[in-house]
């Protein structure tokens, strides 16, 4: 069974930049197609970001062109560079397969976007 851990979360000021790290255990992540999520407060849970087994990325429009989606597969892990932060960006964020989420749910990492 695959556990997912994600970490790198926290208070940022609106412009700044976040790297979160999902760090896999169980079982290698190389044969998924990964992505992140986020879910606001009040919000269903979507998907921002996604990058393929053959390296493929795509974004959602809210993110595109600020967040960089990546992965070591020598680390097991699925990394996202958060560039120019907003307060809209503020949610609690996971990693799990992508477009559907097959894997057991981490516990999330939150980022916080404020002055």
């Amino acid at each position: 069974q695959v556990q997912l851990v994600e970490s790198g979360g926290g208070l940022v000021q609106p412009g700044g930049s976040l790297r979160l790290s999902c760090a896999a255990s169980g079982r290698s992540l190389r044969d998924y197609n990964m992505g992140w999520y986020r879910q606001a407060p009040g919000k269903e849970r979507e998907l921002v970001a996604r990058r393929t087994t053959s390296g493929i990325t795509t974004y959602a429009e809210s993110v595109r062109g600020r967040f960089i989606i990546s992965r070591d597969h020598a680390l097991n892990t699925v990394y996202l560079q958060m560039n120019s932060l907003k307060a809209e960006d503020t949610a609690v964020y996971y990693c799990n397969t992508a477009p559907a989420a097959v894997l057991s749910w981490g516990q999330g990492t939150q980022v916080t976007v404020s002055a």
